[in-house]
């Protein structure tokens, strides 16, 4: 397998980890009497996304997160075959992971589905501003497009958590299309996706200049892994 291959079927395995771990508390915690509570969902899409970032970060940089791997281009440190290819198997991965959750919660009828608790329009603000500062954090402590370094997973992991905690009951708390899309498409309920798959995105988008603008330090020059 080459080294290419390899790093898209490491997003791949995280993505799928992601969802499994992350959307499967969601509907563990429905389905077995709010037995996590938002503390505990919060924790565990923190928690895997630093297990991941663990895993991963040195040899695809464990985006698992299409909106950072678009960012990443737009800040010219990903190239444009590695970003369409760590897309397309970041959301194969997620699908794979709600396909299973589907077939061990068959009548569970959202599957984790990130659904608006407010207006479609102060979702999509909450997305957006979820999703920029958490890639405001991945910006500072990524080298190229890489997670690295011993304090990368804690710092990235605990914004997740930190996110997840204060709005999970108002979005969901995405901050990722991937993880929205996969349980939308298996369940059927894709009548908020759009919310999910742009707010993120731009929100992300948004940090690159931001980033640039607001940091002293060189610590968003351009540099393509």
């Amino acid at each position: 397998m080459s080294q290419s291959m390899k790093r898209y079927f490491c997003e791949l395995v995280g993505t799928f980890f992601l969802v499994f771990a992350g959307t499967g508390a969601v509907i563990a915690n429905e389905v077995f009497s709010n037995s996590l509570g938002q503390v505990g969902i919060a924790m565990t899409f923190g928690l895997i996304v630093m297990a991941v970032i663990y895993s991963f970060g040195d040899s695809s940089g464990a985006h698992i997160n299409p909106a950072v791997t678009i960012a990443f281009f737009l800040g010219k440190r990903h190239s444009g075959k590695d970003t369409i290819f760590y897309v397309f198997f970041q959301c194969i991965g997620g699908i794979l992971a709600s396909l299973l959750l589907w077939s061990v919660f068959p009548t569970h009828q959202t599957l984790g589905t990130t659904l608006p608790g407010v207006s479609e329009w102060g979702a999509f603000v909450y997305e957006f501003l979820l999703t920029f500062l958490l890639m405001l954090v991945i910006l500072s402590v990524a080298t190229g497009a890489k997670e690295k370094g011993l304090m990368a997973g804690v710092a990235i992991g605990g914004t997740v958590a930190l996110e997840a905690l204060f709005a999970g009951p108002v979005t969901g708390a995405s901050m990722n299309p991937a993880r929205s899309l996969a349980p939308a498409l298996i369940s059927g309920h894709t009548e908020s996706l759009w919310i999910y798959l742009t707010a993120t995105t731009l929100g992300a988008a948004a940090a690159i200049p931001s980033c640039k603008w607001l940091h002293i330090k060189n610590c968003c020059d351009s540099t393509v892994d």
